[in-house]
């Protein structure tokens, strides 16, 4: 099985030629990822957008997706800069990235993990200055995710199990009889995450995005996420959900 990412691409107003259009990165990382075995599986593009983080709505859903999808192993971009053109702005951000366990890989820079003394140097400044936590924050607070979570809402994305509807969730039947098939087969039947999985792709039973297939760190996400109890888990954090439990 093909490691899975997803990809990021970014242009502003302006120095386009230095930047590439959004179709020349977009067929760097195809070629990248075709280079290295890996699966792109899902696209986020800025085109055209200059400014800070909460200007970004592409990577606005970009650190969503990935708090909710726990298999993805990491983001693929063309250049560091098409995540920001600020030093501080990018080491941020990949700090923030392997906060959820994600790696970078950009297709002109080999080595992000970085032995370079210089950036090891700047990622230790980063535990010093508050600026770039503010912009997180910033940039949470433009979608209303806290004050969502805080009053029980969903902070956004999809969740299997559940439709969204204007911040709410809602139990898709469908979806939760296999939610409570998989707490079944791992509670009685003693089954693990990757043979749980292989039952449900032999059976053709389709995940959340239909195309594709289920995976033993997807089920293993579903059997510890509190939200199918009733609870919402953001930021290291649970709080009581508006929502209905599909495990009791």
């Amino acid at each position: 099985m093909r490691p899975r990412y997803i990809a990021y691409c970014r242009t502003s107003t302006d120095n386009q030629r230095d930047e590439k259009t959004i179709d020349l990165q977009v067929n760097d990382l195809m070629k990248f990822a075709e280079k290295h075995d890996l699966e792109i599986i899902e696209w986020f593009k800025d085109d055209g957008i200059s400014g800070g983080l909460e200007n970004r709505p592409a990577l606005l859903r970009m650190m969503k997706f990935l708090e909710t999808e726990m298999d993805i192993k990491g983001v693929i971009i063309y250049k560091l800069d098409r995540l920001a053109r600020d030093l501080y702005i990018q080491e941020g951000l990949i700090k923030e990235l392997t906060k959820l366990g994600k790696e970078v890989l950009s297709t002109l820079e080999p080595d992000l993990g970085s032995n370079d003394p210089f950036r090891k140097a700047f990622r230790q400044m980063l535990g010093v200055f508050a600026e770039f936590e503010k912009a997180m924050i910033t940039l949470r607070m433009k979608n209303g995710r806290n004050s969502a979570v805080a009053k029980g809402g969903w902070h956004g994305g999809q969740i299997y199990g559940y439709d969204t509807r204007n911040g709410q969730l809602f139990i898709n039947e469908n979806e939760a009889l296999i939610v409570r098939r998989i707490y079944h087969l791992k509670r009685y039947m003693r089954s693990t995450p990757s043979k749980i999985a292989k039952i449900l792709n032999k059976e053709n039973i389709p995940t959340k995005r239909k195309t594709t297939k289920w995976h033993s760190l997807t089920i293993r996400n579903i059997l510890t996420n509190p939200i199918y109890r009733g609870t919402i888990r953001y930021n290291n954090q649970n709080y009581h959900g508006r929502h209905q439990s599909i495990i009791s």
